[in-house]
């Protein structure tokens, strides 16, 4: 069968618009190039510091943005919305189904919430104005983190301004030169910073394959000091889980630490949402550093690690990104540990959340699209492969109403560009079969046209 081109467009057609667009591809993406990159003279002539847009780097990003108007194709990023974050919002104007939030257990917004997060406001200030070694100490950051504790079932908590920080302060104060980092090969990009900053070796075993991850193990445990595992509980890209009983069993055989990033799995996994160790029915003591965020199921910011005393006592004396950093905030503390009571109170909120996810998975191969390995769970990737049409299909359904961002190279590789669906317990079964229905539809369209839109993408940049 012949494959169709742009819009269905004759060859003829095509082919006049393909000779278009690369005839004014000098004209047109040079001169729309030349006004956002100042000629050399004019640079020499009006400026006294460095010039950041000569970057071949900042450079490669505006010709990428300036193809993409020429393609239409609007600016997924950076979309201002004029509601709270739900599982509707209003973008433009326009009120959306909205699957790009974090807001799991729909507690953001939540009264008693708000009333906590007012409350410690107008007691404390917006600011705690010092780090807490100094005199930023306040009596809801030991609050948060014993509750924190308790909730998951260790020893302690220690609470911290950024959740990407978390990850790379602790790994690079605990770890050094001398030392191994094993890392799942989706894990966050805050803990391979972390181990950058540790200078310690990585080696990275594929997806949740710990066959790989045992090889690797005998292979190399011999050679290091200390050497940690790394894992996610919920992997944010796919939507799968790793198996923590085992990976407890290889890391004591292998006398090796274990951390698991529960950014995506507090509030997700496990029957009352606890996590990983809930879900498996696995000791949490079992596993040495546990780290978390309290901007996704909490509804607030910052990150923690929870573990031994030991552990927590180390590192706030210890961490840079902890002992040189402002403490938490009055309202986002208070946020949080407000959000963590409601949802221990709330189970349901969990289990509603639960069968969201397995709806839209369900809905989602039903209707043909590749969900990858997700389990259906809080996330539920659509993968669709190549990153121009990824940004087309997710235009097209921002024009239907429908509000997801495409995740296109680098992030993911090349190959494995994707829509991520992030599910939450408030979303209707409605707003979930709505979008999956559209989904498909866009994405069909977008393949039909794919051929002739990504010879368009080419010519433009060339």
């Amino acid at each position: 069968m012949k494959k169709r081109g742009i819009g269905a467009l004759k060859d003829v057609a095509k082919d006049q618009l393909l000779a278009a667009a690369r005839a004014s591809r000098k004209a047109g993406l040079e001169r729309r190039f030349d006004r956002i990159v100042p000629q050399e003279a004019e640079r020499r002539t009006h400026t006294t510091a460095f010039d950041f847009s000569t970057l071949d780097e900042v450079r490669e990003l505006k010709i990428q943005r300036v193809a993409a108007d020429l393609l239409k194709i609007e600016n997924p990023f950076f979309r201002p919305h004029e509601t709270r974050a739900a599982a509707h919002t209003i973008i433009g104007g326009r009120e959306m189904i909205n699957f790009s939030s974090y807001d799991y257990c729909g507690l953001n917004g939540d009264p008693r919430v708000n009333a906590a997060a007012r409350e410690a406001m107008d007691h404390f200030g917006t600011s705690v104005s010092a780090s807490r070694v100094v005199s930023g100490e306040r009596p809801f950051h030991r609050e948060l983190e014993q509750e924190i504790a308790k909730f998951l079932g260790v020893d302690d908590a220690v609470v911290m301004v950024s959740g990407h920080a978390t990850n790379v302060t602790t790994i690079g104060q605990l770890l050094g030169p001398k030392d191994l980092v094993l890392t799942d090969a989706f894990i966050h990009n805050s803990i391979v910073e972390g181990v950058r900053l540790a200078g310690a070796t990585r080696l990275t075993f594929r997806h949740n394959d710990l066959d790989h991850l045992e090889e690797l193990l005998t292979a190399n445990r011999h050679s290091f000091n200390r050497v940690l595992i790394a894992v996610e509980g919920l992997y944010s890209m796919d939507g799968d889980a790793p198996p923590l009983g085992r990976l407890v069993r290889l890391k004591n055989r292998h006398d090796a630490w274990l951390l698991v990033d529960e950014a995506h799995a507090l509030g997700v996994l496990g029957q009352t949402g606890r996590g990983l160790a809930e879900r498996d029915g696995v000791d949490p003591n079992a596993v040495e550093i546990w780290m978390g965020t309290l901007s996704k199921t909490l509804c607030s910011c910052g990150g923690f690690i929870a573990g031994s005393s030991a552990l927590v006592e180390y590192l706030k004396a210890t961490a840079p990104g902890f002992v040189f950093s402002v403490g938490m905030a009055p309202a986002t503390a208070a946020a949080a540990l407000a959000s963590l009571r409601v949802l221990e109170a709330e189970p349901e909120r969990v289990a509603k959340l639960v069968e969201n996810g397995k709806h839209f998975l369900a809905a989602a191969k039903a209707a043909g699209l590749d969900t990858g390995t997700s389990e259906g769970l809080a996330v539920t990737p659509v993968i669709i492969g190549d990153s121009i049409l990824a940004a087309v299909v997710s235009h097209r359904l921002a024009e239907r109403g429908v509000n997801v961002q495409p995740i296109i190279y680098p992030a993911v590789p090349e190959k494995a560009a994707r829509l991520r669906f992030f599910i939450n317990s408030t979303h209707s079964p409605e707003d979930i079969d709505t979008a999956v229905a559209i989904t498909a539809e866009c994405l069909q369209r977008t393949l039909s046209d794919g051929e002739g839109l990504k010879q368009l993408a080419d010519s433009l940049s060339r």
